[in-house]
């Protein structure tokens, strides 16, 4: 499994789920994709899209400022 990091912070929604839905696109299955993200907007923009796409959404962290997303590709 590859862990690969998207650094979308300072980016204001829906431009962190665009740019991780590309990224996750290049990955292979079961790789993960670990986004950073500012945007308080992204916490349900993230779980929609995984629930939308079937990718998994394995952990999530909120460090203040900034978000932490740990998506597995489906």
């Amino acid at each position: 499994m590859i862990e690969t990091v998207l650094d979308a912070k300072g980016l204001s929604c829906p431009l962190p789920v665009l740019k991780a839905n590309r990224a996750l696109q290049k990955l292979q299955k079961g790789d993960c994709l670990r986004v950073l993200a500012t945007d308080r907007s992204a916490i349900k923009d993230f779980q929609e899209f995984c629930r939308q796409t079937g990718h998994a959404l394995i952990a999530f962290s909120d460090q203040g400022a900034s978000l932490s997303f740990l998506i597995k590709r489906k």
